[in-house]
């Protein structure tokens, strides 16, 4: 008969859950649920899933799955999702795990059912980057209107249901931490089935949508900051499992962890992340949130180690804590912030911590101190500080009733009169404050009054609970204009919001996802962004665009967007502070000598300002770029070498049809104060009706005037050109 929901199931099951309850053995367990099946197996009362709608859209296959063709004769768990939902991240390990046990080839399958909370996790391209970004490799079906969902009456986020060989339901599970259950449930499920021959063996088109996705320097960036002088950033290069810190050129100084998962200390070329999101920097230390370790990291720069602060390794459930860090288990930690006790002696001695897995807020004793409203702490305790861990939108004067819903970007405005913590309540799609002062939780923008309801979501500009967010994920304070900047993650924008009249307004971004480049703030697009930071300054702020897998910096005095290019070591090997090897400069190659010369007007800049050359030439008609002798870009200052110290002076060019980015940083120390650059480009084609390949050159000559005034530290120079013949 057909399924009447899952509560068709509820009775008996819970009369397996008491007896499972009561067992002494393994053995004893295993037993019940043989005998629960026996019970359950009977095709005239099966409680049948509905088939799946024929025009679903399915990820990660060759092309649609029906229940009851493809997968009969298989054991089926579908698993209700979301991707935003903490719980339902915590639920993937115990997947990964079944799913490395049994294969379909045993007669097992995993189905995700992606039933969207938010509209933004409706459409495809967002889910494939989830599933990419979380490692899924089994089926998932958009369900995007919840039919399945409604059909059985599932009530919540994540639930996996366990289907027989007919589609027939056998059991549910409710939540996150039934791993054992979901074991013991499957296991004796294939076995049962397998004795009365009703298991096929057959193999399921799988078609990992990773596979064909291209190499980039970064994959899924969650978050970033940036160092008090400005100079270096710290990248959270999520999806490679790995820590970046670069000059603000984008010049890679060290790369930390990756490309695999992992969860080891040690040196830089051998210790190991897991999904890091959170970033902080001060002097030479990084703490960062190993997210999906369920871990707090430290990094020294100075002696190149990587360390263990928080957290054992493995998910915690504890909500108070009070234990010393490295033996207090926590729960997927994801954004720190540095912060200061209300009676230490040091300046930054806490690492406040946006707990999402338990739907707090928590600390870190960098030194000895007391929090708002507790008591003395010892150097290294970690603990609750606000947040009670019901996943709610609740304010209150005492940061312990206090409900957070999944916690995921902080900053801090240490000043008066505000001197407080700024959070990213992203399933509540809210932004709270939390005095630092006495403690107390307060509503800022988004969401609605009832603490309840965590669906009050939308894309609006407004003052206070009128303004609506979609998931925001990150928040950083400007403390040059006092003012916070949100990362409004599922509207795919940046707004910007004055906690003093408590009005929110888009700043840049229109709301569709995209990847608009070298625009206007009103024009640039944006999918997804997880993080951003501003400089000390408050000139550029940096975010982290997570699923267009780029670093967008965007300059606040210009209101003009640009991406920050990841130059790789290998690529920029000239070591500071040394004359550019000569080797460098006479294997670079030589223009024909009808390559034309361009000069460019003179330009002012200031030492240490950086300059973006956005290069875009364009080859004769029907013509391409030949893959197997690699064009490039090189700059040249003959006469004035002491410009090329610490730069990058070569790359490669991949693809003419957009632009490609030069970054240039003027040393601090200047020996001149006039000098020419020479930005060279060397170009080797094919002409679609010859098999001949041509090479083309250009170069650009761009004459500099050094003076020490304040030009800023970005300026961008187009260098345009067109070759109309071969």
């Amino acid at each position: 008969m057909a399924a009447r929901g899952l509560a068709g199931l509820l009775p008996v099951q819970t009369q397996l859950e008491y007896a499972l309850l009561d067992a002494d053995s393994a053995q004893e367990k295993e037993n019940l649920v043989y005998q629960y099946l026996k019970r359950m197996d009977s095709p005239e009362r099966d409680l049948v899933v509905p088939e799946l709608g024929a025009d679903l859209q399915w990820l990660n296959t060759e092309g649609p799955i029906s229940l009851h063709k493809d997968l009969c004769g298989k054991v089926v768990v579908l698993d209700f999702f979301t991707y935003c939902c903490i719980n339902c991240l915590h639920l993937l390990p115990d997947l990964h795990a079944l799913e490395h046990q049994y294969s379909d080839k045993d007669g097992l399958v995993i189905v995700g059912v992606h039933s969207a909370k938010f509209p933004n996790e409706k459409v495809l391209d967002n889910i494939k980057s989830a599933i990419l970004r979380y490692n899924i490799v089994h089926p998932v079906v958009n369900d995007a209107d919840a039919t399945l969902w409604h059909e059985l009456e599932v009530s919540c986020w994540p639930t996996l249901v366990i289907l027989g060989p007919r589609g027939n339901m056998l059991f549910s599970l409710v939540g996150e931490g039934h791993r054992e259950k979901l074991f013991l449930f499957t296991s004796i499920t294939l076995k049962f089935y397998k004795e009365r021959g009703q298991i096929k063996e057959n193999k399921i088109g799988i078609k990992l949508y990773r596979d064909s996705l291209p190499p980039s320097p970064l994959l899924f960036p969650g978050k970033v900051t940036v160092d008090v002088s400005g100079e270096r950033l710290v990248i959270a290069d999520t999806g490679h499992h790995r820590i970046l810190i670069t000059r603000k050129n984008g010049q890679i100084l060290h790369t930390i962890g990756g490309p695999h998962s992992g969860r080891r200390d040690g040196r830089f070329s051998e210790a190991a992340f897991n999904s890091p999101q959170g970033v902080a920097i001060k002097n030479n230390v990084i703490y960062v949130a190993d997210t999906e370790n369920h871990l707090i990291r430290k990094i020294d720069l100075e002696s190149e180690l990587v360390s263990t602060v928080a957290g054992i390794g493995v998910q915690g459930v504890d909500k108070e804590g009070g234990a010393r860090g490295e033996e207090q288990p926590i729960s997927s930690p994801w954004d720190v912030v540095f912060g200061s006790s209300i009676a230490g002696t040091q300046e930054d001695d806490v690492l406040w911590i946006a707990m999402a897995g338990t739907h707090q807020v928590w600390a870190l004793m960098l030194e000895g101190g007391k929090l708002p409203k507790g008591s003395d702490l010892k150097k290294g305790a970690c603990l609750r500080f606000a947040g009670s861990g019901n996943e709610e939108n609740r304010n209150n004067a005492y940061p312990h009733k206090a409900g957070f819903a999944q916690p995921s970007g902080l900053s801090l405005a240490p000043e008066e009169p505000w001197n407080c913590l700024f959070v990213a309540d992203s399933e509540s799609s809210t932004v709270r404050t939390i005095s630092l002062k006495d403690g107390a939780v307060k509503h800022l923008v988004g969401g609605e009054r009832d603490p309840l309801n965590l669906f009050a979501f939308g894309d609006v500009d407004g003052a206070g609970i009128n303004a609506k967010l979609q998931h925001p994920l990150g928040v950083t304070w400007d403390k040059k204009r006092k003012l916070l900047y949100v990362a409004d993650s599922y509207n795919h924008k940046i707004k910007v919001v004055d906690p003093k009249m408590k009005n929110c307004a888009t700043l840049a971004g229109t709301g569709e996802a995209g990847n608009v480049v070298g625009s206007s703030f009103s024009q640039s697009t944006f999918n997804e962004p997880g993080g951003l930071c501003i400089e000390d300054s408050g000139r550029f702020m940096y975010v982290a665009d997570t699923n267009n897998h780029q670093i967008k910096v965007l300059d606040l005095e210009t209101q003009i967007l640009s991406m920050l290019p990841i130059l790789t070591p290998e690529a920029c090997d000239v070591p500071d502070n040394l004359p550019v090897q000569k080797d460098k400069i006479t294997n670079l190659p030589k223009l024909p000598k009808s390559a034309p010369n361009i000069q460019l007007p003179s330009l002012t800049v200031a030492p240490g300002q950086t300059i973006q050359f956005l290069l875009k030439l364009t080859l004769p008609p029907d013509s391409k770029l030949n893959e197997e002798a690699p064009s490039s870009w090189f700059i040249t200052a003959e006469d004035n070498t002491w410009l090329l110290q610490g730069q990058c002076p070569s790359g490669e060019i991949k693809d003419i049809s957009s632009q490609t980015l030069i970054p240039f940083q003027l040393p601090r120390s200047c020996l001149s104060a006039e000098a020419i650059l020479a930005v060279k480009a060397c170009l080797y084609y094919c002409s679609k009706g010859s098999s001949a390949c041509m090479m083309k050159g250009i170069s650009f000559s761009q004459p500099l005037q050094i003076a020490p005034t304040n030009q800023g530290t970005l300026t961008q120079v187009e260098l345009t050109h067109s070759f109309l013949t071969n």
